[in-house]
């Protein structure tokens, strides 16, 4: 891995905003607004903590933060199964949903297994 110099070109950033943005889309008109409150705080924990987590000083502290975030990206996979039972998305967008959001915890594990390793 080639060094990177600001947040925005890490893929996993990438990957949790437009995770993000489809949790915002697929529930505008949700009128849950709990359910709506809890699933978009999860999404911009999950995007925002990675990119936190960048601008710290440290490759420990960064870990920590991609940790936080992987939590927070199981909560909104955990959501989406809510989400289709209560009929709030389609089972097709929940499946979709529920892929993303382990291809970024995926991703985050990587990145902190990478980190750990002392590259």
């Amino acid at each position: 891995m080639g060094t990177i110099k600001n947040f925005e070109d890490l893929e996993v950033w990438k990957m949790s905003g437009e995770l993000v943005n489809l949790i915002y889309s697929d529930f505008r008109k949700c009128r849950d607004y709990t359910f709506k409150d809890q699933i978009t705080r999860a999404g911009v924990s999950s995007m925002n903590n990675i990119s936190e987590g960048f601008c710290r000083n440290s490759d420990a502290e960064f870990r920590n933060f991609l940790n936080i975030s992987k939590g927070s990206t199981g909560e909104i996979k955990s959501m989406y199964y809510i989400a289709e039972d209560q009929n709030y998305v389609s089972s097709e967008t929940a499946v979709d949903r529920r892929n993303r959001a382990q291809k970024l915890i995926n991703g985050n594990s990587s990145l902190m297994k990478y980190l750990k390793s002392g590259k």
